[in-house]
């Protein structure tokens, strides 16, 4: 058995760790290999390689992009290469959807009576991506809420009074754009779709032949029963298996760095490790 990670998130995107600390906690904990996973955007990547290489622990470049769909669909992308023109191009076109989707949000805020902009938020952020978390760590720092999960249900979840929707590209975009990357495509966190077994079953089929190269059926949410459905679909659609915790730091608590796996889980060589 060994224990690695790979969906993190550091404080480029949603997450509170810098990537220096989630490669010094990966160390710490004995991980064989972390991916970093920011939600659209790259420029954690060097940095984190470079981290990761002073703690003599084998990091992956990844990425996390949001689908356009009525329900959670997330598409993870491993070993890709920062810089490429489409990916970055695309990823400059989200985070300008993202900008656009928070003034809304704090404008219905303010509207419900609560007093505070985006600007603030993005001094929370510190990073290139200012997301709906970032606003909940504001929320809780101002008193409106306890914590941030009672920011979410009361304001910023779907459905809450301040939530606004935002454009995503399409699934088969983002397959494109990380494979175009030089990268590999994962559906995250399948249980989270909350499609019945058939609706999941299309949902991989049509992700397959768009590209999908795996499934992210062990994940640390997941009950032993969810995570073996999992397992047994990556195997029928000869996709494969990947293991993450979906580690946001302070961001999302009681979720730990690092997911035991046994040694054969992926073909280590095609991830770029050795």
């Amino acid at each position: 058995m060994m224990t690695i990670d790979m969906h993190v998130h550091s404080s480029y995107s949603d997450g509170t760790c810098t990537p220096a600390q989630i490669a010094l906690l990966s160390r710490r904990h004995g991980l064989f290999l972390v991916a970093l996973t920011d939600h659209d955007t790259t420029s954690g990547l060097l940095p984190f390689s470079k981290a990761c290489a002073d703690e003599g622990i084998h990091g992956l470049c990844g990425i996390e992009l949001s689908a356009e769909s009525p329900y959670t669909l997330h598409i993870l992308g491993y070993r890709i290469a920062p810089g490429s023109p489409r990916l970055e191009e695309r990823l400059d076109y989200i985070r300008r959807c993202r900008g656009a989707r928070n003034l809304k949000i704090c404008e219905k805020l303010r509207r419900l009576g609560v007093d505070v902009t985006v600007e603030e938020a993005e001094e929370i952020s510190g990073g290139e991506v200012v997301a709906r978390p970032h606003i909940a760590r504001l929320l809780v720092e101002r008193g409106y809420v306890s914590t941030v999960g009672e920011a979410f249900a009361k304001y910023l979840a779907r459905g809450a009074a301040a939530y606004v929707s935002r454009e995503r590209l399409s699934a088969e975009e983002c397959i494109s754009l990380i494979n175009g990357a030089g990268g590999l495509a994962v559906l995250a966190h399948p249980y989270q779709t909350c499609l019945d077994d058939e609706g999941l079953r299309a949902l991989i089929k049509r992700l397959k032949d768009a590209g999908l190269w795996g499934i992210e059926a062990i994940y640390g949410a997941n009950s032993p029963d969810v995570t073996y459905g999992h397992l047994k679909l990556a195997k029928k659609f000869g996709l494969y298996a990947t293991a993450g915790s979906d580690f946001h730091g302070g961001n999302k608590a009681g979720v730990e760095l690092g997911v035991p796996v046994s040694d054969d889980l992926l073909p280590w060589a095609r991830l770029g490790i050795r």
